[in-house]
C-alpha cells in the first residue's frame, strides 16, 4: 500500500467525540474509528456496549449545556486536545417501532411537545456541543466538526411508503426530524464560515436509510424502490465517508455536505 495515500486517510491518535455514540449508527462510526487508531470518546444517555483501551464514554444529555461543558473540559484535560466532534445524536425512531407509532402522525396533528423535543435534540443539541468544543479548537488552530444530517435535509418525505395498507390512517415521517435536519445544513454552513479562519473545518454527512431488525420488509421494499441501487444501506457502508471527513483527505473541504443515499437525490 502507498504509505502517503494511507497517511492521508489516517485518524491515528486523533481524539474524536461522537454524540449518540451508543446508538445504531454511532456504534458503527465508533468501531470504524477505533479500528483506525483513533481515541474515541462516546457521549450518550445510555452506556455503550463497546470497550477498548482507546475508547471512552460519558453518560450525558447533549441538551444540558452545563453537562456538555463539563464533559468537554474532562476530555480536553485527559487528552490535551480535541481533534474531531461528530454530532450524531438524534431522535429518529425506526419504522415499525412503538416510538414511531407515536411520532409518525399527520402534520396538522403533530404535537408541539414532540416538535420541541425533536428540535432540541436534533438541532439545539448540536449547537450546544459545537459551542463547547469550538474554544478549544480555536486555541489549537485546528479541528474538525462533522454534523450528521440526513437525506431528509434535502427534501420532504414521501409519506406514502410508511402506509402498511391503503385503508390505514395517514402516517407521516416526523416533521420535527425533517425540519431539524434541514437546519443542520444551515448550522454547518454558518459555523464553517465562522471557524474557517482558525483552521477548523465543519461539514455535514447526510445518510439514507439503513434497516434495523424491527423495520417491516414491506417498508424496505418501498424505500428501496426510491433509489438507483434498489436497496437500503448495509451496516458499515457509511464508515468510509466518516473516515474521509475526519481525516486530512478532506483537508480542503468545509461548509459542504456529503450525501450517501444510493442516488435518491439525483432522481428528485
Amino acid at each position: 500500500m502507498n504509505s502517503k495515500a494511507y497517511k492521508m486517510f489516517s485518524v491515528e491518535g486523533k481524539v474524536i467525540i461522537i454524540t449518540g455514540g451508543a446508538g445504531f449508527l454511532g456504534m458503527q462510526y465508533a468501531k470504524a474509528l477505533f479500528d483506525a487508531g483513533a481515541k474515541v470518546v462516546l457521549w450518550d444517555k445510555s452506556e455503550p456496549n463497546f470497550s477498548g483501551k482507546n475508547n471512552f464514554y460519558n453518560v450525558i444529555d447533549i441538551t444540558d449545556e452545563n453537562a456538555v461543558q463539563k464533559a468537554t473540559q474532562i476530555v480536553a484535560s485527559n487528552f490535551g486536545k480535541i481533534d474531531v466532534l461528530i454530532n450524531n445524536a438524534a431522535m429518529n425512531p425506526a419504522v415499525g417501532s412503538n416510538e414511531a407509532k407515536q411520532m409518525f402522525t399527520p402534520y396538522d396533528k403533530y404535537s408541539l411537545d414532540s416538535w420541541e423535543k425533536e428540535l432540541k435534540v436534533n438541532l439545539t443539541g448540536m449547537l450546544i456541543c459545537i459551542q463547547a468544543v469550538a474554544p478549544i479548537m480555536k486555541k489549537q488552530r485546528s479541528g474538525i466538526i462533522v454534523n450528521i444530517a440526513s437525506e431528509f435535509a434535502n427534501f420532504a418525505a414521501d409519506n406514502r411508503i410508511y402506509l402498511e395498507k391503503e385503508s390505514e390512517e395517514e402516517k407521516c415521517k416526523s416533521i420535527g426530524y425533517i425540519v431539524a435536519k434541514h437546519g443542520v445544513i444551515g448550522l454547518t454552513r454558518t459555523f464553517a464560515g465562522d471557524l474557517g479562519k482558525y483552521g477548523i473545518r465543519v461539514n455535514a454527512f447526510s445518510p439514507g436509510g439503513m434497516p434495523r431488525p424491527e423495520i417491516p420488509e414491506e417498508f424496505r421494499k418501498k424505500y428501496s424502490d426510491l433509489n438507483m441501487l434498489g436497496r437500503m444501506a448495509e451496516v458499515g457502508e457509511y464508515n468510509g465517508a466518516i473516515l474521509f471527513l475526519c481525516s486530512e483527505a478532506s483537508s480542503f473541504m468545509t461548509g459542504e455536505q456529503i450525501v450517501m443515499n444510493a442516488g435518491r437525490n439525483a432522481w428528485r
